[in-house]
């Protein structure tokens, strides 16, 4: 998911870190965070998910005025008895899903740091499943860097992938 430009705000971290429910000081309170190793305020180690707010074209992003996927009162997805509201796009005749994620700091991100992205296919490995078939995973690496063109966090994520729909015992 690279964004061409994402601004860091004290403001969007505070309420980052309450939406994940952390109450830690350092990411609100300017006068705690000056006395900490890091000498100030500074994001979650997930914040830079947030990006994806800044991606116009992320699918999991809602668009005002159209459907997207998960958006109406029922369920959506490939195992609803009902008709969903819209079908997220699949490879294959299988399922994904998000397996990991890690991220790697270089540096703490801080409010009025503005990053941008590039995001490049990491490896690939499969795994035979009982179920489903082949396993397919897949790696995908995204580098954040900042307003000096200097590396913050290397995000890395793995997705899995099934051959078909997994079979019911």
């Amino acid at each position: 998911m690279p964004v061409e430009r994402f601004p860091v705000e004290a403001g969007h971290i505070m309420l980052f870190a309450r939406s994940v429910g952390d109450a830690n000081q350092i990411y609100y309170d300017e006068n705690y965070a000056k006395g900490t190793e890091p000498g100030g305020i500074i994001a979650p180690p997930t914040f830079v998910q947030a990006s994806a707010q800044f991606d116009p074209d992320y699918g999991l992003r809602p668009k005002i005025g159209q459907k997207w996927f998960g958006s109406g009162k029922n369920p959506t997805g490939s195992n609803v008895k009902e008709e969903p509201v819209v079908e997220q796009p699949r490879a294959g005749g299988g399922s994904g899903l998000h397996a990991e994620q890690h991220y790697e700091y270089h540096r703490h991100l801080k409010p009025g740091d503005i990053l941008h992205s590039v995001s490049r296919p990491g490896e690939s490995w499969e795994r035979e499943g009982r179920r489903a078939g082949k396993l397919i995973f897949s790696e995908s690496i995204t580098e954040y860097y900042d307003q000096n063109n200097e590396l913050v966090i290397t995000a890395r994520s793995v997705g899995v992938r099934t051959e078909r729909p997994v079979q019911q015992d």
